[in-house]
C-alpha cells in the first residue's frame, strides 16, 4: 500500500510539471530534492499530557525529506513537491506523572501551487513567494505503558487523508550553470478540509478508541472525561524550514 501511494504521488508530481515543456519556448524547469525540519504548531503541538487528555496531538519537531520541481517563465511559475515528515514525542500520560506515552506520526504530502520569483539585478540570489494546495496522508502509532484508563501496548493509528493549504517563500542561490540551492520556509495547514471523528464501536465505547483514529473533529458523543475526551475540532499545522539542491535552467 505504501509503495502504491508513493507511485501515485510520483505520477502526480511528473504530470503537473512536465507537459508544458513540450509546447513552450523559453520555459524554465528545475527539479531536485532536499531535507528540512518541521515544527508542529497550534493543536498539532503541545505535550503528551495534552494528547492523553484529547486537547492536542502533543508532537515535537522532526525531519522532513522532499522532492520538488518548478516550471515557468517571466517570474511566474508552477511548483510541486512531494514531502515526507516524521514527528514524535514521549512523556507522561497524566499531569500527576502516572503512565508513559510515546507518540509518532508520519505525513506524506503532495503539494501544487503558484510561485512568484523576485528578480534582483546583478545578484546571484532570487527570492520567491508562493502558495499551494496539499493532499496529506497521515499515519501514526501510539504506545501506552502503565496508564490506568487504557491498556498497555503499541497501537497503530488508522491512515487518514486531509486537504490543506500552505504559504511560504525562500531564496534560490545559483551555484553553477545548471545547479542552485533553494532555502525555503513554509507554513502548512494540514487538515484545513476533511476533519472528522471516526467511531470504532458505538455499542462498546472505550477510551483507547479515541487514539486509534486521527479524530481531528469533536467526538460524536458528549464528552464525559472518561471514554469520550475529544470535545472540539483540532487543527493540525506546521512550520517547515528546508534546503534543496536543484538542477535545471
Amino acid at each position: 500500500m505504501k509503495r502504491m501511494r508513493m507511485s501515485v504521488c510520483a505520477a502526480v508530481f511528473v504530470s503537473v510539471l512536465l507537459p508544458c515543456s513540450a509546447f513552450s519556448q523559453g520555459i524554465k524547469f528545475q527539479a531536485g530534492a532536499g531535507v528540512g525540519y518541521a515544527v508542529p504548531t497550534g493543536d498539532y503541538a503541545g505535550t503528551t499530557v495534552d494528547y492523553y487528555g484529547g486537547t492536542k496531538y502533543g508532537l515535537s519537531g522532526g525531519v522532513n525529506f522532499h522532492a520538488k520541481g518548478r516550471i515557468g517563465a517571466a517570474g511566474f511559475q508552477l511548483a510541486a513537491e512531494i514531502g515526507y515528515t516524521s514527528l514524535a514525542n514521549s512523556g507522561n500520560a497524566e499531569a500527576s506523572g502516572q503512565g508513559k506515552v510515546d507518540i509518532s506520526q508520519k505525513v506524506l504530502s503532495v503539494k501544487v501551487g503558484p510561485e512568484y520569483m523576485i528578480n534582483i539585478p546583478a545578484m546571484p540570489i532570487k527570492p520567491y513567494v508562493g502558495a499551494n494546495i496539499a493532499l496529506n496522508t497521515i499515519t501514526g502509532q501510539t504506545k501506552f505503558n502503565g496508564v490506568s484508563s487504557v491498556p498497555s501496548g503499541t497501537f497503530d493509528v488508522k491512515s487518514a487523508t486531509r486537504f490543506g493549504l500552505g504559504i511560504g517563500g525562500g531564496v534560490v542561490y545559483k551555484t553553477g550553470p545548471l545547479m542552485s540551492l533553494d532555502l525555503s520556509v513554509s507554513y502548512n495547514l494540514l487538515n484545513l478540509f476533511g476533519k472528522k471523528f471516526e467511531v470504532v464501536d458505538l455499542t462498546n465505547p472505550r477510551r483507547i478508541d479515541s487514539y486509534l483514529r486521527l479524530n481531528d473533529d469533536k467526538d460524536v458523543l458528549p464528552v464525559d472525561g472518561s471514554d469520550h475526551i475529544i470535545g472540539a475540532a483540532r487543527s493540525m499545522s506546521s512550520l517547515t524550514i528546508g534546503l534543496s539542491l536543484m538542477f535545471g535552467i
